[in-house]
């Protein structure tokens, strides 16, 4: 069964292209206020979610949300999903102190990283 790849809105079309011309099933998902797709908290195994990708503010809700990052990354961590958070380089260091106690898998990557880091991940899984 070909595996999936859960992606947060504004993953960059051309990456999700490379992965979908590399065989890999692309599935949209919602961090539960934009709507974009399936609401990544209730992920389940039937999904075959390999890793979730996005970009780092997707993980952030507004404050009157009222929910940290680690309550919609419980179904990543407890399926034991690599997340991959994709973050400018200069702030990435910013970035990873304000995404800190999720209990999930996380890979920080620059924007021109992403596939390469899909790629090694899904391999890591076979």
């Amino acid at each position: 069964m070909k595996q999936n790849i859960g992606y947060l809105s504004g993953t960059d079309a051309a990456t999700l292209s490379q992965l979908a011309a590399s065989d890999i099933n692309t599935v949209p998902l919602s961090n539960g206020w934009d709507n974009h797709g399936k609401y990544i908290g209730m992920l389940t195994v039937a999904d075959n979610i390999g890793v979730i990708i996005g970009y780092f503010h997707k993980l952030l809700a507004p404050p009157e949300a009222d929910t940290p990052p680690a309550t919609f990354l419980e179904r990543a961590r407890i399926q034991k999903i690599p997340v991959v958070v994709i973050c400018p380089e200069d702030f990435m260091s910013k970035a990873k102190q304000l995404l800190v106690d999720t209990g999930a898998e996380i890979h920080w990557v620059a924007p021109g990283q992403v596939f390469g880091k899909i790629i090694e991940l899904l391999g890591k899984k076979k």
